[in-house]
Parts: C-alpha cells; sequence; structure tokens
C-alpha cells in the first residue's frame, strides 16, 4: 500500500486551528500506519462524480477527504464537515491523457462563475486568446480534457478566472501564453502518473510516520523539494566559471541554490559546499530548509557549510590573521572630518564618506596614483585627476589615522584576507540574495572558488537590491557574461499581486557593469484578490482601517502568524501595533520592510506608506550629489518592491495624505 499526501491537504490543514490540526495529524498517522483501519470511520462520500472519494472521521466535525484506488490512498483535503464533502463533490482525481500526471481536477459543471463570465464575454465581444490553440496543444499544456473548450474561449478579461480553476501546470502555460511567452511542451507520460514532474509539485509519497511528520509540521511550499524543470535546468548544468540564477521575486531562486548546493555535494565525498547570504537571519532560513532537503541524506548535509558571509568571514580571519580590530563607523567618520580640516579643504562631508565607502575603502585603494588612475566604478561623478589629488590628501590622512590606532576596516580585513587564503578551504560557493553583496566580498568569493569549473553560483534579484550599492562584478574578478540564466514562473506570489508590485521597476533594469535584466514574460501560477490601496486622513483612521482588514483575513481563515504588517522603520512601529492591537490578536507580527527580506505570509499589509517615510526623507537629506540621490530612490522603491511580494495572497497597501510618490505607480492598471 502507498500512502501519498497533496499539497490541497497541508494548504488546507493550515486553515484549522492549533487544536484541530494536532487532532487532524493524530487521524493521518492512523492512516499512515494502516490505510484501512477500523477505527478511521471510513465512508463513501456518495455524492461525488469520482467515486474514489472517501471521508475519515477527526472529530465529530472534522473530516479528511481521502482518494482510495487500488493500492493507493491519497490524503486529499481536510476541512469541516459540509467544506470536506462540498470540496470532494467539485472535483475529480484524473491522469492527464496527453502528460500523464496526476491531476486534481475542478469539475467543470461545477464552477458557475466560469459559466457566468462566458456569458459576459459573448455581450462585450473581447479578443479570444486561445481561439486558433489546438486541442493536442492545449492538452499539451496540461489543460483537462473537459476545459479544453472554456480555455479557449478566454479573454484577457477571464483568463485569470479560468486559470485559477486548473491544475498549477495548465494555470502557469495559460498565463505564460497570455503575456506572449511561449509555455513549455510537457514530457510524455511517465509510468507512475504521481512520479511525473508536475504532479510531484502537488503529490508526495510518504514512505514513513517521520516523513509524514515533516510535511504535517511544515507549510506545504517550504516543505515541498519539487523543482520543475524550468529550474532543474540551473542545478544540474555545470558551468566552466562563475554562473548566476536571476529572477523577480518568488520564482524560486532560493529553492535552486539550495537544490544546487546538494547537487554538488552528493557529487563528491570530498566536496566542501559553502552556501551563504549576507544576514544570519537569511541564513537560518537556508539551513532549516536544508535540513529539510536532506533529512534522509545526513552525510550530504554534513558537507555543506550554512552560514552568512559576516560569520565566514571572521572564522578564516581568526584562523589565517590571527586578532584583528575593526574600526568603527563613528571612528571613520571623525577621521574623514578630521582630514578634511586638517588640509583645509572645503569637500562636502558626505561626499567623503560615500567615495570612501564606495571607492577607497570597497577597492582597496592606498595609493594616490591608484585612486588617480581608478575608473569611476558605480560612480556617475565625474572628477580630475587634480581633483582627485586633492581628495586623497584627505583618505591618506585617514589611512595613517587608521594605521596610527592600529585598526582596520571591514573590508580591509577582506582584502587582506585574500593572499592568505588557502584555495581547499571551500570546493564550491553558493551565494543567495547575491543582489546585495558588497565589492570586497565578492574579491573574496572568487578568491575562494571562482576560478574552477562549478566554483561560484549566485542567485539575486537586482530589483531586491536594498542594502549595497551596485557595482561592475567583472571588476572584482567575477565575470558571469554568457553565465546568467533568468526564472520567469513566480511560485510564490498571486498574478493580481505581482502584477501590481511589477510597477514599481521599470520593465529592464541596468546593471553596473552595463548587463540587462529583462522582467517581462514573468508568469505566476495563481490567481487571488487584487491588491487594496488606501490613503487616509490621519493615522487613527489608518489602523482602524488596517485592524478591519485583518479581522477580515482571520475570518476567512487566515491563521495569524501567516498575517504581517510591514512598515518602512521603528518610528512607525507604533501604528502598526495600535492596528494589530486593535484587530484583537496579537499574534499577527509587525516586521520591519529591511527584515522582511526573505520571509512569505499569506497576507501582508504595508502601511505608513507617506511622503516623507517612503523614500526615507533623512536618507534624502544626507544624500550628496545626484548620484546618491538617485541610489536612495532605486532603493527605497525596491524596499517597497520587497515588502509587496512578501504577500502570496492578499496585499494591502496604505498612507496618511501626502502619501508617497510610489503609491501613486502602483495605483495604475
Amino acid at each position: 500500500m502507498t500512502v501519498l499526501i497533496a499539497s490541497s491537504f497541508t494548504k488546507s490543514l493550515e486553515r484549522l486551528t492549533g487544536q484541530e490540526q494536532s487532532q487532524v495529524k493524530i487521524t493521518a498517522f492512523d492512516i499512515q500506519q494502516n490505510p484501512e483501519g477500523n477505527g478511521l470511520s471510513l465512508h463513501r462520500i456518495d455524492r461525488c462524480r469520482d467515486p474514489g472519494f472517501w471521508s475519515a472521521r477527526v472529530t465529530r466535525d472534522i473530516r479528511i477527504v481521502l482518494h482510495k484506488r487500488g493500492a493507493d490512498t491519497l490524503l486529499a483535503y481536510v476541512g469541516h464537515h459540509d467544506d470536506a464533502y462540498d470540496w470532494a463533490e467539485r472535483r475529480r482525481l484524473d491522469t492527464h491523457p496527453r502528460t500523464g500526471a496526476a491531476q486534481i481536477v475542478e469539475i467543470r459543471e461545477s464552477v458557475q462563475e466560469v459559466i457566468v463570465q462566458h456569458y459576459i464575454q459573448e455581450a462585450v465581444r473581447k479578443p479570444l486568446l486561445f481561439e486558433n490553440e489546438a486541442d493536442d496543444t492545449l492538452l499539451s499544456w496540461g489543460v483537462p480534457e473537459d476545459w479544453v473548450e472554456t480555455v479557449r474561449q478566454a479573454t484577457e478579461d477571464t483568463v485569470l478566472d479560468i486559470a485559477g480553476h486548473l491544475p498549477e501546470e495548465a494555470q502557469q502555460a495559460l498565463l505564460s501564453a497570455a503575456v506572449g511567452e511561449a509555455p513549455e511542451v510537457r514530457v510524455e507520460p511517465a509510468s507512475d502518473p504521481y512520479s511525473h514532474p508536475d504532479a510531484q509539485r502537488r503529490f508526495r509519497i510518504i514512505g514513513d510516520e517521520a516523513e509524514l511528520a515533516a510535511a504535517l509540521d511544515a507549510p506545504w511550499d517550504e516543505w515541498a523539494v519539487f523543482l520543475h524543470p524550468a529550474q532543474q535546468e540551473f542545478v544540474d548544468r555545470n558551468f566552466n566559471g562563475p554562473a548566476r540564477v536571476i529572477g523577480s521575486a518568488g520564482t524560486g531562486k532560493t529553492v535552486v541554490a539550495l537544490h544546487r548546493a546538494v547537487r554538488l555535494a552528493s557529487e563528491d565525498a570530498e566536496s566542501k559546499v559553502l552556501l551563504t547570504t549576507f544576514n544570519e537571519n537569511l541564513s537560518n532560513a537556508l539551513a532549516e530548509k536544508l535540513d529539510r532537503l536532506t533529512a534522509t541524506t545526513p552525510d550530504v548535509r554534513e558537507r555543506i557549510t550554512v552560514a552568512p558571509l559576516s560569520e565566514i568571514v571572521r572564522e578564516l580571519a581568526s584562523s589565517h590573521l590571527g586578532a584583528v580590530e575593526i574600526a568603527t563607523s563613528a571612528e571613520i567618520e571623525a577621521l574623514l572630518e578630521e582630514a578634511n580640516d586638517a588640509e583645509g579643504a572645503q569637500f562636502d562631508t558626505e561626499f567623503l564618506k560615500d567615495e570612501w565607502r564606495l571607492i577607497i575603502d570597497a577597492w582597496n585603494v592606498t595609493q594616490a596614483e591608484t585612486y588617480r588612475d581608478l575608473p569611476r566604478l558605480g560612480r556617475k561623478i565625474r572628477m580630475t585627476a587634480s581633483k582627485r589629488d586633492e581628495m586623497w590628501a584627505v583618505f591618506g590622512r585617514v589611512r595613517d589615522g587608521l594605521a596610527k590606532m592600529k585598526k582596520e576596516t571591514e573590508a580591509d580585513v577582506l582584502h587582506r584576507l585574500i593572499s592568505h587564503l588557502d584555495s581547499t578551504v571551500f570546493s564550491h560557493v553558493v551565494v543567495d540574495e547575491a543582489q546585495d553583496i558588497s565589492v570586497p566580498e565578492l574579491h573574496l568569493l572568487a578568491a575562494l572558488a571562482g576560478g574552477r569549473p562549478n566554483g561560484l553560483f549566485f542567485a539575486g534579484d537586482i530589483g531586491q537590491r536594498i542594502f549595497r550599492a551596485a557595482f561592475p562584478w567583472k571588476s572584482a574578478g567575477v565575470d558571469i557574461q554568457g553565465r546568467s540564466r533568468s526564472l520567469k514562473v513566480n511560485y510564490r506570489t498571486s498574478h493580481q499581486i505581482r502584477r501590481q508590485s511589477d510597477l514599481l521597476l521599470p520593465p529592464r533594469l541596468l546593471e553596473a557593469d552595463g548587463g540587462e535584466e529583462r522582467r517581462l514574460g514573468v508568469s505566476s501560477v495563481f490567481s487571488g484578490p487584487a491588491p487594496e490601496i488606501n490613503l487616509f486622513d490621519h493615522h487613527d483612521e489608518e489602523s482602524l482601517a488596517v485592524a478591519a482588514w485583518i479581522k477580515n483575513c482571520l475570518t476567512q481563515d487566515f491563521a495569524p502568524q501567516t498575517i504581517a504588517v510591514l512598515v518602512r522603520s521603528d518610528s512607525e512601529i507604533q501604528r502598526a501595533q495600535k492596528a494589530i492591537l486593535t484587530a484583537g490578536n496579537e499574534d499577527v507580527q509587525t516586521v520591519l520592510m529591511h527584515d522582511a527580506k526573505g520571509q512569505e505570509y499569506r497576507a501582508v499589509a504595508v502601511m505608513a506608506c507617506d511622503a516623507d517615510i517612503l523614500p526615507s526623507e533623512e536618507r534624502l537629506m544626507l544624500a550628496a550629489d545626484e548620484r546618491a540621490h538617485r541610489e536612495v530612490y532605486d532603493t527605497e522603491r525596491h524596499l517597497l518592491y520587497v515588502a509587496a511580494t512578501r504577500a502570496r495572497e492578499r496585499l494591502w497597501l496604505s498612507a496618511c495624505n501626502p502619501a508617497s510618490e510610489f503609491l501613486d505607480d502602483l495605483a495604475v492598471n
């Protein structure tokens, strides 16, 4: 006997209370041990079109919907009695005749809203998107047979409604085709419908009680380790130099990075793989997911080190350089001001700080001649040789001051460490959220593993760059030309949220070295309600409205820990907490936008998007020149994009007048 679990089961489980979930898990373990157990109170659901659907009693009101076929028992859904029976009556389990993938399909006749849309469509006579597509083409996209004619009638107004009732692969294909991208042709039928790649994104065979526990204890999107064939390519492909995968939020870059690290560690028992990112929270999230991915291969897990890059640097510096003393930001600023005064210079303090951070310190400039000839890497302000000589007099004093204090900057340590490194420390390095890597960090990674095949692999999105300034990677010793690929399918965020959030960014983003990231042609695999954008005259009005929105989410079975309220800075936290307290559930999370990087929630409210908060008025006032001013605008816009795309299903954005100009961009339809 084979017991399987469906994504529809784990998603429906999340909507139950904690106590109800505990009771469901006990029954699920009983099913895993004996699918025919007498204590399960099994009953065939008579009104179902598919005779394979059965119910198992959990409590007086909670039922698990099972599907039984031959020796297979599938945990398909769980809910309160009427909800569970209604779900089963409107679905069937099929093996798709063209692709061979197992699918849970909605019975077309039961979806009245789609039929209604057809009448509306006939009245307005909108162009049909797939009118000329052959049956075999639509079937190759994973469209169920009885949905082919409905799909062929889809217009730009109805395609989202129709796609929302189809299996994931068909949704993805339709939405890709609707935006002009060619859908992937599915692989030929597999011998086992559950082993087909499209089926593996929604069904998982449960081997033992521990594996079932892992499935039930983690949300489906985190537990499932299936890679779509479009992602698998980036895991399996060999590169003869540094390589990168890019893609907008939710396209699975982190999943690719995780699987690639596992693949590299699996191929060689002597491998030493570093999986890293730029902060501790993101690193901890990577480690948690990696533990799930390698639960059955502990030897592979032992070959992978997961840590933030700053921690790796500290460990390497300690072992190779001994004790180091790092100058604080305040000490460096004081040295810059003292040197500026000592030279009698009239340089703007903020400009000096930026020049030190982005050029002198980042690129390890220690000589006047080097500074005079150095290209303006990432800086758009032109400067004559004589002007550079004047500025070097200031920076030279800062270098001398650091030497007298016997202190270094973090960048100094990184650059000095490079010459002491043993190239066998790590055989492979995989970097997640690579858009926020710094110049000296990239130099270090190039020294660690950049010179060997498959040595360096990066995953990132320059549209989410919020911490570090852009710079040309090639100048830092990492050339990814010809080895950069884009992911185009969004698995995390609804079509409506993704489409609206994308309005914050241009369709093409230029990189510092002239490279280009095209953000067109991305599609999501599921639909949801449109984001809500609201403006208020007073903070109290906004907090009351957000509280009402939170209450509405809770009444729709959103668990409080899957709801988050995001704000720009500590100054706005009180506004968020007032809304949460008014909503009456303190388990709803308050998160700063910067801290939300790498996180996801079912529902997100982005509050306090006021004109003087986003972009940050404080950062704009400190901008020393036009380049710095533009950098602030870009990173603040990216920050709102990051915040908005943390939402999977529901998104609220609000401000008190005057509102941020960024909300005007989001409101364009």
